[in-house]
């Protein structure tokens, strides 16, 4: 899972290193107005929320920095990514997953490994999006299996035998 996770982030390196900064950064329809660069520090926030917390055993998705250079700069995007997939593998250990709104907060239980299985299906829903904005760009190579979750990518091979 640590490495299918790994893989998956450097997959999403491939493709954006093949983005031009507009196209980094302009909205489109096709995903709500957002962009992919705000699709990308969504995804980088989380994973760095996971990270960030691991010492203390306590991470909160809702308190990301929401750092505007990660959706505006492509290139700071992918070395966010690699820092990414240079920390990740890590013990598996105990951790709280708080959770606050805007009266109160909630406390879960959960696990390293658990919060990285999150992070990695999260970031793969949010590829499969991205991927629908790819589809007008002809001069990109996204590979396939971006955006695409490894147990579907395992079905598939195994109904092509």
């Amino acid at each position: 899972m640590l490495q299918a996770s790994i893989n998956t982030l450097h997959l999403f390196c491939g493709v954006l290193g093949q983005l031009e900064t507009e196209e980094y950064t302009k909205s489109h329809e096709l995903l709500a107005r957002a962009s992919i660069g705000q699709h990308t520090r969504h995804i980088i926030e989380l994973y760095q929320c996971l990270l960030n917390g691991y010492e203390q055993s306590a991470l909160c998705y809702d308190n990301r920095k929401r750092d505007i250079r990660i959706e505006t700069d492509v290139d700071f995007a992918i070395e966010s990514l690699k820092d990414i997939q240079s920390r990740l593998e890590k013990p598996n250990k105990a951790m709280k997953l708080v959770l606050q709104d805007e009266s109160s907060s909630y406390t879960i239980e959960t696990n390293y490994k658990r919060e990285v299985l999150y992070n990695l299906e999260h970031a793969i829903h949010h590829h499969a999006l991205i991927k629908v904005a790819l589809i007008p760009m002809t001069h990109l190579d996204v590979p396939t299996e971006f955006g695409v979750a490894p147990s579907t990518l395992a079905f598939r091979k195994s109904c092509a035998q």
